[in-house]
């Protein structure tokens, strides 16, 4: 008799259970769900960032004026940035103090000089609701923050 080389079928079906159950458990513990929304928020964090330091720089520029929008802004209000104008932002999550239902347009100050684009929320942000908003506090502070983090995040910047 010879003994001839190989696998069995039972040896190669155990085999691949053990890959199949390897990588379930893989899939499972890198989690895409929780990485994308990670990286959405990483996303959030720049933008904030990003609408801030515009902000700032056009007031440096321009010897401590902020932008006209801004300017005549109610303090501690957080108004939703955005061209969606009057009645265009009401938005629920968007900041502790007051929510302003009026989008605070900063395309003309900011864009091109400052900014390429306003940023926009990269799930629900469009150019007439950005899903992020600013406040200009009594003490002269700019906050920028986002309106829709995930994974119970809080996302907002000030100087």
């Amino acid at each position: 008799m010879r003994k001839q080389k190989g696998f069995t079928l039972i040896e190669l079906l155990i085999v691949i259970g053990i890959i199949s159950i390897l990588a379930a458990i893989i899939y499972v513990a890198v989690d895409p769900a929780r990485r994308f929304a990670e990286t959405r928020n990483a996303d959030r964090w720049t933008a904030c960032y990003a609408i801030l330091n515009a902000v700032l720089t056009y007031t440096s520029d321009h010897v401590g004026t902020m932008p006209s929008s801004l300017e005549s802004a109610s303090a501690n209000v957080n108004y939703v940035v955005g061209t969606g104008g009057a009645n265009g932002c009401a938005d629920a999550n968007c900041g502790a103090v007051i929510n302003s239902d009026s989008c605070l347009d900063m395309t003309t100050a900011l864009v091109d000089e400052y900014l390429s684009s306003i940023p926009k929320d990269p799930l629900t942000g469009t150019a007439a609701n950005t899903d992020y908003y600013i406040r200009k506090t009594t003490n002269g502070r700019i906050l920028v923050g986002a309106c829709d983090p995930e994974r119970s995040a809080v996302i907002y910047v000030q100087r």
